[in-house]
């Protein structure tokens, strides 16, 4: 697991990657981000989500708001 810095640094490369791929502010990303399922899994250590890049967790996140 991460410790908490390295979590707050992941969490805000995924919310610039998000915030580019979908054309939104920062806040509105995190806003997102923050109420999304991929959120959850990404501060469960059991999933791994953190070993994964920014980009595919970002992703994951516009995957579950497509309602896939």
């Amino acid at each position: 697991m991460l410790r908490t810095d390295q979590m707050w640094y992941k969490i805000g490369g995924v919310v610039m990657a998000l915030a580019a791929q979908l054309n939104i502010s920062p806040v509105r990303a995190l806003e997102l981000f923050y109420e999304s399922k991929t959120c959850e899994d990404l501060h469960n250590p059991e999933t791994l989500l953190y070993t994964f890049s920014d980009a595919y967790i970002a992703d994951e996140v516009i995957m579950e708001l497509e309602g896939m």
